[in-house]
């Protein structure tokens, strides 16, 4: 799971154009899967929509009329940050007593 933070661009969809995300911002994070966005039209025209779901993972948008989700750049980066942590992490021998 990525933790949403302010200023972080999704893709804001809504049920009427699902295969034609709109790029947003981040404008208030109330949890991991809610957020408030700024969705920004093709136009460029900005729109305030508050208190979207924000898909994480696997979540599916399960018949909601508006939803957000990470570019699947986004994705791919947070799955090598994780990598990369791991990497770092050493591990314990659980032999060994303290």
């Amino acid at each position: 799971m990525i933790s949403p933070t302010v200023g972080r661009v999704v893709w804001f969809y809504h049920s009427g154009e699902p295969e034609n995300p709109m790029a947003a911002i981040v404008a208030k994070v109330h949890d991991d899967r809610l957020v408030n966005l700024m969705a920004i039209s093709p136009e460029g025209h900005p729109h305030p929509r508050p208190s979207v779901p924000l898909l994480q993972d696997d979540d599916k948008p399960d018949g909601r009329s508006e939803w957000c989700a990470w570019m699947p750049f986004q994705k791919g980066q947070a799955a090598k940050l994780e990598e990369l942590e791991a990497k770092k992490s050493p591990s314990i021998d659980p032999s060994l007593k303290l």
